[in-house]
């Protein structure tokens, strides 16, 4: 099973965007995104939106298949 983080690394990586780009996007350091990315810590509901919106995909695509 995938986690959030790494379905946000893999849907950002296929749009081609750094972590830095979308943060900028979505009004977050990319050094949260990071800390997201590699499980340090879980985003709130909003941010997770916050993210889909910016990599123009619904939130439940990044829920899919987690833990």
């Amino acid at each position: 099973m995938a986690s959030i983080g790494d379905n946000i690394r893999m849907a950002r990586k296929q749009k081609g965007i750094t972590q830095k780009v979308l943060g900028e996007m979505i009004g977050v350091s990319n050094t949260y995104l990071s800390d997201i990315e590699i499980g340090r810590t879980n985003p709130s509901i909003k941010t997770l939106k916050k993210i889909a919106d910016g990599l123009e995909i619904s939130y439940i695509e990044l829920l899919k298949d987690t833990e």
